[in-house]
């Protein structure tokens, strides 16, 4: 029996804007408002708006949170200061990644884990079944906050018209509490786009008032409601991975090439550092497939699952494909053979439908902003 699909507190507005609405992650979210092309090109160039309320928060407090978290999580969170966030992940004990997360030290003992909305269900099980020993409360906060984001390069000014709060000072990767259109929120500098930008998470019963107060305060320089579709263009131009396609339990972290984030020198043990130190001396013996990027010659959009082909033989996988709106032309990433990773590759196609594509491997991202 499918139960129905969760909606945010900003549901009904959505609709009101027209918006075309989809399943994703048992959440029922905007895809696209008009034309993804569109909303993809305001973030790049203006300011988009996006409703994030189905990602999963996952509070971690007490006199050993740090403790607990430095043990279930492959970062170093002890070195994560106050008002600071950090990229991580979670691994099984094998290695494989569980998710990529995001962790914010909201005080002394007080740290939020935002995983993603596919994962947050997996990754609350996997810290409530790692706290056993730590004098520390993990805590299901998903029903507790809206997420709305705003990107691109208006963003701060946009922002700053409608909060109270030292957005100059705000460094990237860091959040500090302060008042959004009069309510109280965690105004983070993080997000997915590639562009500067903030997340505001805020009560549910605040969110409308607040994305109303953001759409008023953007209207002068092109602030327009973006939805998911344009968010998996702007992350794939950025080089971002997506789980469930260049992140999954198959791969450690080392194998996504992302080993940066397996902090060793960190005291004490954590779940998968034997696995992971094998990976690491494994990647260093033989490189495994190589992350890259690719760019068509031609028309015609990879997607997820199609071969990557080098004289006539399959040296590599997409993981994400689409059309790039920045660039002009279909982008992909793959994990490639490292013999055949090198930008600048010559020979390497990708089969679309029986027919070898031909394409160029970049080096990621595809797409960097301007400082």
């Amino acid at each position: 029996m499918s139960t129905a699909p969760r909606l945010t507190a900003l549901d009904a507005l959505h609709r009101s804007l027209g918006a075309t609405m989809t399943d994703f992650a048992g959440w029922d979210m905007p895809l696209r408002y008009a034309s993804e092309r569109d909303e993809h090109n305001a973030v790049r160039t203006r300011a988009g708006l996006f409703d994030l309320s189905h990602m999963g928060e996952i509070t971690v407090t007490g006199p050993q949170a740090v403790d607990l978290l430095d043990y279930a999580l492959v970062g170093n969170i002890s070195t994560v200061g106050n008002g600071r966030a950090r990229y991580t992940m979670i691994c099984q004990e094998d290695g494989g990644i569980l998710d990529d997360l995001i962790v914010y030290r909201l005080g002394e003992t007080e740290y939020m884990v935002v995983a993603n909305a596919s994962n947050a269900q997996v990754v609350l099980d996997a810290l409530v079944a790692r706290a056993g020993g730590f004098d520390a409360e993990v805590r299901d906060d998903r029903d507790a906050y809206a997420l709305i984001a705003i990107q691109g390069p208006e963003s701060p000014g946009i922002l700053k018209s409608v909060t109270d709060a030292d957005l100059d000072g705000l460094k990237y990767y860091a959040g500090l509490p302060g008042t959004v259109a009069g309510v109280p929120a965690l105004i983070a500098r993080t997000g997915y786009t590639g562009e500067d930008g903030f997340e505001l998470f805020l009560k549910p019963e605040h969110a409308e008032g607040v994305w109303k107060a953001l759409t008023e305060a953007g209207q002068g320089v092109g602030l327009i409601p973006c939805g998911l579709s344009c968010r998996d263009t702007l992350r794939l131009e950025a080089g971002m991975p997506l789980y469930g396609h260049e992140l999954t339990t198959s791969l450690t972290p080392f194998d996504a090439g992302l080993g940066r984030v397996v902090k060793f020198e960190k005291p004490g043990d954590f779940v998968g550092r034997k696995a992971l130190e094998a990976a690491a001396e494994r990647a260093e013996a033989a490189p495994p497939r190589k992350l890259v990027g690719l760019v068509a010659e031609g028309r015609r959009v990879p997607r997820a699952g199609f071969q990557v082909v080098a004289g006539g033989e399959v040296v590599g996988e997409i993981t994400s494909g689409a059309p790039s709106p920045t660039l002009g032309k279909p982008i992909a990433m793959a994990y490639v053979d490292a013999a055949h990773a090198a930008p600048g590759t010559e020979g390497v196609g990708v089969d679309i439908r029986g027919t070898h594509e031909p394409y160029e491997v970049v080096a990621l991202p595809f797409y960097k902003r301007q400082k």
